[in-house]
C-alpha cells in the first residue's frame, strides 16, 4: 500500500509521530526540510501519491491543478483558511479533518495570557530583567468581565476554565450559543456590548472573509482603555496596523498576540512595543496537542487508504 506524503512540517518533527505513520505506511514521504512547501515546491513534493497530511501549506485550486493523482488530503492542525475546499469538492478530492482536537492547549494558553496581562507578570518581567523593579501587581482576573468573540470549541472550553475564577463571561458569536450559556452562565451578546463592557476581549474566530481584519481601529475604540486584547486564533483577524497604533496611544492597555498576519512577523515596531506580550505561534503547539493533531490525521489517511 502507498503512503501518504506528509508536507506538515511539524509533523514530520515529531519522532512519536513518524514512528507511527511508518508503521502502518513505510513508504511515506516526510518533508524533512523543516519549512513550510509552498507553490512549485509543494506540488513537486505532493506529485504522484494519492494522498497526503497537510499542515498550513496554501492548497489553492492553482495547486491542484497540477496534482491530478491526489485523491485525498488529512489536515494536521484544525484550522481549514488554508485550503480551498470548493476546489476539493468541484476535484473529488476527500478532506480528513476532526476539529477541536487541541482545544485545551489553546484554551489553556489565552487563560495564561489573561492571568499574566492581569497579574502585570509579563511586563514586570521584562522590567527586572532591565535593573528595574517595578513592584505593580496588577488586578485579579477574579470577578473580572471576560468577553469572548468565537465560541466554538476552543471559546467554548475556555469559559469552561474560566468558571473557578467566578467571571463575568460575555459571548459573541454568527451563531445561537444558549446551550453553551445554559450550562456555563455565560452571557450571549451583541458584539459592541461585548467590547464596552468586558475588561479582557479574547479572540477565537476562525479565519473567514467576514472575519479578516475584524479587530481594527473601530472594534478597538469600543474597548475599555483599562483592557486587554488577546488573540490565539488567526492573525489575519487583526489589522496589525491599528493595533499598533491602540497600543502606542492608549487605546487598550495591552495585548498578547501567538499569531500573525505573517509569520515569522518582522513588524519590529510592533513586536518592540512595551505593553505587546508575542509568542510564535505555539498555542496549540502542547506536545499532547501535536500528537492529537497527528493522530488524528493518521487516522484519517488509514480510513482513506484501508477502505
Amino acid at each position: 500500500m502507498i503512503g501518504p506524503a506528509v508536507s506538515a512540517a511539524s509533523f514530520c518533527k515529531n519522532e512519536s509521530l513518524i514512528q507511527e505513520l511508518l508503521s502502518d505506511f513505510p513508504d511515506a514521504r516526510l518533508n524533512q526540510s523543516g519549512r513550510i512547501l509552498q507553490s512549485d515546491e509543494l506540488i513537486d513534493f505532493l506529485s504522484g501519491y494519492k494522498s497526503a497530511i497537510v499542515g498550513t501549506e496554501r492548497i489553492s485550486d492553482e495547486i491542484l491543478e497540477r496534482l491530478p493523482n491526489l485523491k485525498f488530503i488529512a489536515k494536521y492542525g484544525v484550522g481549514l483558511d488554508n485550503i480551498d475546499e470548493l476546489a476539493l469538492k468541484k476535484r473529488g478530492i476527500g478532506l480528513g479533518w476532526t476539529g477541536g482536537v487541541n482545544r485545551r492547549s489553546v484554551s489553556e494558553m489565552a487563560l495564561a495570557f489573561m492571568i499574566g496581562l492581569c497579574r502585570n507578570l509579563f511586563f514586570t518581567s521584562e522590567k527586572l530583567r532591565q535593573g528595574q523593579w517595578y513592584k505593580q501587581g496588577g488586578f485579579q482576573l477574579t470577578e473580572k468581565t471576560v468577553g469572548i468573540v468565537g465560541c466554538g470549541f476552543v471559546g467554548t472550553d475556555l469559559i469552561s476554565l474560566l468558571q473557578p475564577f467566578e467571571c463575568n463571561v460575555l459571548l459573541y458569536d454568527i451563531l445561537d450559543k444558549s446551550d453553551v450559556c445554559k450550562q456555563t452562565g455565560a452571557r450571549q451578546v451583541e458584539l459592541k456590548e461585548l467590547l464596552a463592557k468586558s475588561d479582557l476581549v479574547s479572540l477565537h474566530v476562525p479565519l473567514t472573509e467576514t472575519t479578516r481584519e475584524m479587530v481594527d481601529e473601530s472594534f478597538l475604540s469600543q474597548m475599555k482603555e483599562h483592557a486587554f486584547l488577546i488573540n490565539t486564533s488567526r492573525g489575519a483577524v487583526v489589522k496589525e496596523s491599528d493595533l499598533e497604533m491602540a497600543l502606542q496611544e492608549g487605546v487598550i492597555a495591552g495585548a498578547a498576540l501567538d499569531v500573525f498576519q505573517i509569520e515569522p512577523p518582522t513588524k519590529m515596531s510592533l513586536l518592540s512595543l512595551p505593553n505587546l506580550v508575542c509568542t510564535p505561534h505555539i498555542g496549540g503547539n502542547a506536545v499532547e496537542a501535536v500528537l492529537a493533531m497527528g493522530r488524528s490525521a493518521i487516522s484519517h489517511i488509514k480510513g482513506y487508504l484501508k477502505s
